[in-house]
């Protein structure tokens, strides 16, 4: 986990120097055009439709509907906060990423209208963040190989769906998108270690604790 930390930002921070250097044009530009080349209007509903579901209102009753699921069937107390860390701390980090960077949105072929900064992309963020500590809080109450591969491909799927919604609508540069992803990588490593070391103290503390700290790499 510290290993995913770090190369995580150190990639970050590599992409946030290839997009302040303006250097990201010959990533984009044929991503863009692909990706926009796809257009129809079935799909176009379709990513206008992933997009909303997005954007924060729809991430937050998402993130509520998982942590009452999880606290009312799988018993989960402690590993909340780690849920409400990752997701709370995603949020607040894109927001003072993105002043800092000041990356004006795409102009050219936008389908929708979105204000405020392009880099990173905070339905990346938010995406990304959701699925991937979803799945690491579930990933201990599911046994089967298949059942943990289906639970790998649906966050897969969940933060590229999202990601590329984006794209297609014009709202958001290709680089702004794994810069996103990134970053939350990053963060979500941090909450786990920083969560293991919170729980590894609270062993220490009370040996009766019904909790092993095995489960969490399971």
């Amino acid at each position: 986990m510290r290993t995913a930390c770090v190369l995580s930002l150190a990639a970050f921070l590599l992409m946030a120097v290839f997009v302040g250097t303006d250097s990201a044009n010959g990533f984009d530009e044929p991503i863009i055009e692909t990706v926009q080349g796809w257009e129809s209007s079935g799909l176009t509903s379709f990513m206008e439709t992933m997009s909303t579901i997005g954007s924060t209102l729809y991430t937050v009753i998402i993130a509520l509907i998982l942590l009452s699921l999880m606290a009312f069937f799988l018993g989960h107390r402690k590993e909340l906060v780690l849920f409400v860390a990752a997701l709370g701390g995603s949020t607040i980090l894109n927001n003072v990423m993105k002043p800092l960077f000041e990356r004006d949105r795409p102009t050219i072929h936008r389908l929708v209208e979105e204000e405020g900064f392009s880099f990173p992309s905070g339905h990346a963020m938010a995406s990304f963040t959701l699925a991937v500590i979803t799945a690491y809080l579930l990933w201990k109450h599911v046994s089967h190989p298949v059942l943990r591969s289906a639970l790998l491909v649906l966050a897969a799927a969940w933060f590229l769906l999202m990601g590329t919604s984006r794209i297609y609508l014009g709202v958001h540069y290709p680089s702004d998108i794994p810069a996103g992803f990134l970053l939350s990588a990053f963060w979500v490593s941090l909450v786990i270690l920083a969560f293991r070391g919170w729980i590894g103290r609270s062993l220490r503390e009370s040996p009766t604790y019904e909790y092993s700290l095995r489960n969490l790499d399971r």
